[in-house]
């Protein structure tokens, strides 16, 4: 399985300190959040990435490189100002991610920090369905939620549990659309409506490092593991 990272936010809620650094390279215990995800990705076996980007991307190509530091093949698709949004990213990437309709790929958002077993990331949908979502209890700064996760593990439209930014699609799931500006919510409420979405609850410390007070949410959690 190969896997995207989606770096390409402009961070302006984490301003001054996404003026001059891109929020992937912001960093919790003394390595940036992009190298969290690309070293545990690598060690739940996953050795080809791609890494999309826009706001100050050449920074994030210069860190990341080729990947060869890291132990892996990373390709950088690099967007226009402002970038394409979630979908939009995915889609232009899609030529890296897989060549049949039924090869799956995981996705992680670089602006997050998850203490969890990569190598759970790694499930991939059921056959008749196109994306396995990784949702978290919500946490106090979204509380309307944005899923709900049935018994039978299918997940809707709702507000039972918040979207982690991790998740496993197909790539048949976006063969055909256009590299646009578009977010995934109008993907998601499509298949929500044709039952064609699965889930799991992620199993350990979750961090949406979206503000200057949630990165120090963070790094304190990291810090009190570290002394214990």
């Amino acid at each position: 399985m190969l896997a995207m990272i989606l770096a390409a936010g402009r961070g302006d809620r984490l301003r001054p300190l996404t003026d001059s650094t891109p929020k992937p390279l912001i960093e919790v215990g003394g390595k940036p959040l992009l190298q969290w995800h690309i070293e545990r990705l690598r060690d739940a076996g996953i050795r080809e990435m791609v890494i999309n980007s826009a706001w100050l991307s050449e920074q994030i190509v210069a860190f990341a490189g080729d990947g060869e530091r890291f132990g892996v093949r990373i390709t950088h698709s690099v967007e226009g100002p402002g970038g394409l949004e979630t979908a939009g990213g995915i889609i232009k990437a899609l030529p890296h991610l897989g060549k049949s309709d039924e090869d799956c790929f995981v996705v992680v958002n670089a602006d997050t920090f998850m203490d969890v077993d990569y190598r759970t990331l790694l499930a991939e949908p059921h056959a008749s369905e196109l994306a396995r979502l990784f949702l978290v209890p919500n946490p106090a700064h979204h509380k309307e939620g944005d899923f709900d996760l049935a018994e039978n593990g299918k997940v809707h439209m709702g507000s039972g549990y918040t979207f982690s930014g991790a998740a496993v699609y197909r790539v048949g799931a976006f063969r055909g659309h256009r590299a646009e500006r578009v977010p995934l919510r109008p993907y998601f409420e499509q298949w929500s409506t044709h039952n064609a979405m699965c889930g799991s609850l992620l199993e350990g410390a979750w961090f949406d490092v979206g503000t200057v007070e949630r990165l120090e949410q963070v790094r304190a959690y990291w810090n009190s593991k570290q002394a214990s």
